[in-house]
């Protein structure tokens, strides 16, 4: 009964000081954006100092430059996220429902294409985008965010439809029902977990990405997020306490939707990683 009691003890304290491992850094995030920029390295340092305003809130809010960072983030994430569920549920039923030639060798080439690290397509993507006129456009950062996201998306995907059982799309044919009837109308309701698992990945490689979105774009007004931080970040001088309010700003949305969607992104993955 005593070591029942240590090792809840023992769970407590290594949860607490997890939380605080991981929470302290975000508290101190918060905390220097509402300081002064001189005041963000004073020592002795404190949580809340007699520099505590919003005017780094206002800067960031006040500049339309700014805003319109946020604008082509939200924007490229959610057509990236529509196109990458759309594309990958058609080839994961496919992939899960069909038999057909060539198969194992697609699959061995989207497993192999998810190995590849994206920093070594960076000038053969830029080259492609500048060819064909795309460079600096959006349709060039939601074409290379769709190239990337797709693999783990098809793999995911056909793992969770593995899951079901193909008599669900036979009773729905016996019904006078097509394949698309069964997929829409039966597996895709299903699905909601493992579709909520492969967006919220979608949506935060999306937008935390710097190194396409810096290299396939030229002005501002085409610039996500990430860039418009690295922005604030000049030769001789560092506006900190702005570059911490657009980092609290562009936290928000993934742990908005990491909150809501918790218990349907674990389950999605887990029930992906169960069969492929």
């Amino acid at each position: 009964m005593k070591t029942k009691k240590h090792q809840t003890v023992l769970l407590w304290i290594g949860l607490i000081l997890a939380a605080l491992f991981c929470g302290l850094p975000v508290l101190w995030l918060v905390s220097c954006s509402f300081k002064a920029n001189a005041n963000i390295f004073a020592y002795p340092p404190k949580l809340i100092d007699e520099s505590f305003s919003f005017d780094a809130y206002k800067a960031v809010l006040s500049d339309p430059e700014k805003i319109r960072f946020f604008i082509n983030s939200y924007g490229i994430a959610a057509i990236v996220v529509c196109c990458t569920l759309v594309v990958a549920l058609l080839a994961a039923y496919s992939f899960s429902r069909f038999n057909f030639p060539g198969k194992k060798t697609i699959n061995t080439i989207i497993i192999g294409v998810q190995a590849i690290p994206p920093i070594t397509l960076l000038i053969p993507y830029l080259v492609l985008m500048v060819t064909i006129g795309f460079y600096n456009t959006y349709l060039a950062l939601v074409l290379t965010y769709v190239c990337f996201t797709l693999p783990y998306a098809i793999l995911m995907l056909t793992g969770y439809m593995n899951t079901m059982p193909k008599e669900l799309d036979e009773a729905v044919m016996i019904d006078g029902g097509s394949r698309f009837r069964a997929l829409w109308g039966v597996l895709v309701p299903s699905c909601v977990p493992g579709l909520v698992s492969v967006g919220l990945y979608t949506f935060i490689q999306c937008w935390n990405e710097y190194l396409y979105a810096l290299t396939l774009t030229r002005t501002n007004d085409m610039r996500t997020v990430p860039i418009g931080i690295a922005s604030l970040m000049g030769q001789y001088a560092f506006e900190w306490n702005q570059i911490i309010a657009m980092s609290v700003f562009g936290s928000l949305p993934v742990i908005v939707i990491a909150l809501f969607f918790q218990k349907y992104f674990i389950s999605g993955m887990t029930a992906g990683a169960v069969k492929v």
